[in-house]
């Protein structure tokens, strides 16, 4: 076995063993309903923290120039998310929006 496999499930294994007895613990245990009312914005907070350095730093430095393709497809990302709220919608507009831009800017 490679060692990035070895240090592939060796991650895996401590992400589990890290998570998993407090996801036992909190299961039997109701939450008071302001923290459940937080838990619900965690999935867009990771999304957030995960895309806004790869819209506005796709190399490293910052690049906001109306010709980046990534600051126009998540733009329309955004914009489609909000008003439409339809995940595949969003998805194709969004990398539909990111390659044609790349194509008619860096073409």
């Amino acid at each position: 076995m490679s060692d990035v496999w070895i240090l592939v499930l060796g991650m895996a294994l401590v992400t589990f063993l890290s998570r998993y007895p407090v996801l036992v613990i909190l299961g039997r245990m109701p939450l008071p309903a302001p923290i459940l009312n937080a838990l619900q914005y965690v999935p867009v907070a990771v999304l957030t923290a995960i895309c806004v350095p790869m819209i506005f730093r796709p190399g490293g430095e910052w690049f906001l120039d109306p010709t980046s393709p990534y600051l126009a497809g998540g733009l329309a990302t955004v914009l489609v998310a909000g008003y439409y709220r339809q995940l595949l919608l969003t998805l194709l507009v969004g990398m539909s929006v990111f390659f044609l831009w790349k194509w008619l800017w860096y073409v």
